[in-house]
């Protein structure tokens, strides 16, 4: 049984997207942890990593990378810290 040369091109697409897939999940992660880190420790660029780490989710949205739900999760999971009294 072979495979044919169309199911090669998928599996090769495949592979960019799951590659860039993975880097942007790892970015989102990343800058969230950076952002909860630095609300917790009480700094004044707590604000601007949180601003950051808003709009790396709002991207991975957009592209499809993870699903709108968990992104409005992850974001109001984020923005309950700071705006604790």
């Amino acid at each position: 049984m072979s495979t044919s040369k169309g199911s090669s091109d998928v599996a090769r697409t495949a592979e960019r997207r799951r590659l860039r897939n993975r880097l942007v999940r790892r970015s989102v992660k990343t800058s969230t942890v950076k952002a909860k880190d630095s609300i917790a420790a009480g700094e004044e660029s707590a604000h601007q990593k949180a601003v950051l780490a808003v709009s790396k989710i709002d991207r991975a949205v957009s592209k499809g990378i993870i699903h709108g739900n968990k992104g409005a999760r992850l974001k109001s999971r984020l923005m309950k810290k700071p705006n604790k009294k």
